[in-house]
């Protein structure tokens, strides 16, 4: 199997996936869904190409079961971030244990585990389906996952993101967001006419600061604080002119139990509180994306099953949760428990990224041993 996965692997690395809505003129994933569904149908395996949105396609793969079972949905996403500094992001290298190229471990071992656990569990006999759903857009918008759900139902799912061999049972949301200040233009020698929106800006990037701090001293047991960071700040047209307009971009980290409604409802007291404090402040809050956070019980049959299987393969599992938001909220949200459940390695965004060969292994074997429990 670990000579298995370390082709696939590489063969997925080599081919150019990155996402044309974070880069323009991005490959997309074309010619990925094309390989998986022409690998998936070698192996004798059902492969069906979903592209509700054209170029963006996802591939769902499904070794039938005999009937009668239960469906388990392993996903994992087959586009990447930007190449920009890296030396041959698309030619994988090999050292030691490690296996280096872009989206090695964000995450094509993790798709490669799920596509080589798939063809294992199509041997077994199971009475139920393992199904892969190998999925478009996750570094943007997530049109893949939800194109998914609409075209399979499971009773479980892994998530096969790089979790650190950790059992991942919660992560954080997110919601991004934009504060404009308008102020009034006026040349730099007439102060009197001019309404400067960049320093009218201040206070309110203050109070974020603020903000941050107190979100600093509620915490959740797996997944530590939520947080508020000012990401862009737009305004001004030359040195010489008061700038009429100021647009402070944001992104609110969620924990599981905040919402959006809270989180827009937070950001309107901080300005109603810099509003009051100025009342010549003209301010106006807009919400961008939101991305929920995700928790599922560590009761959950699909925990223990993952725990048990990674046990039996060699692991000392541990549940925890994982900071960043994955494709796993709206697996949930579609009421599928949920794990996550991946690899180790390092570089995920990064000019140099490696994913371990030995662990993509042995999430493989779990992801087959979880299949055998949840789909006899």
């Amino acid at each position: 199997m670990r000579q298995d996965l370390l082709d696939l692997t590489s063969r997925l690395v080599a081919i150019d996936s990155v996402n044309p809505s974070l880069v323009p003129g991005g490959q997309g994933e074309t010619a990925i869904a094309r390989f998986i569904a022409g690998w998936a149908q070698a192996a004798g395996l059902e492969a069906d190409i979903l592209e509700g949105t054209p170029g963006r396609p996802s591939v769902l793969v499904r070794a039938r079961g005999t009937g009668g079972g239960r469906t388990l949905l392993l996903c994992g996403h087959i586009d990447t971030v930007s190449v920009d500094g890296m030396a041959g992001p698309h030619s994988p290298r090999v050292r030691g244990d490690r296996l280096y190229g872009r989206g090695a471990h964000d995450m094509k071992a993790g798709v490669a585990a799920a596509l080589v656990a798939c063809r294992e569990a199509a041997a077994l006999g199971l009475a139920g389906d393992v199904v892969v759903a190998a999925v478009a857009d996750e570094e943007h918008a997530s049109l893949g996952v939800q194109e998914a759900l609409r075209a399979v139902e499971a009773d479980a799912a892994v998530v096969t993101e790089p979790t650190e061999l950790v059992v991942a049972v919660a992560h954080k949301g997110f919601l991004w967001a934009e504060i404009e200040v308008t102020g009034r233009a006026a040349h730099g020698s007439r102060p009197h006419l001019g309404v400067d929106a960049i320093v009218k800006s201040g206070p309110i990037l203050t109070a974020l600061g603020a903000l941050d701090v107190a979100l600093g001293e509620r915490t959740h047991p797996l997944l530590g604080r939520g947080s508020v960071h000012a990401s862009l700040v737009e305004g001004g047209a030359e040195l010489s002119s008061y700038p009429a307009r100021c647009v402070l971009g944001l992104e609110r980290r969620t924990l599981p139990g905040e919402t959006a409604a809270g989180v827009e409802a937070e950001l309107e007291s901080l300005l109603d509180l810099c509003r009051a404090a100025d009342p010549e402040l003209v301010a106006e809050r807009r919400t961008l994306l939101v991305r929920e956070p995700f928790e599922v019980a560590q009761t959950a049959e699909i925990v223990a099953a993952v725990c048990a299987a990674a046990e039996r393969n060699g692991g000392a599992p541990q549940i925890g949760g994982v900071s960043y938001w994955a494709d796993a909220a709206f697996i949930a949200s579609a009421g599928i428990p949920t794990v996550l459940f991946g690899p180790r390695g390092e570089g995920a965004h990064a000019v140099e990224e490696w994913v371990s060969i030995s662990d993509t292994e042995a999430v493989a074997r779990t992801l087959v041993a979880t299949a055998q429990r949840m789909c006899a």
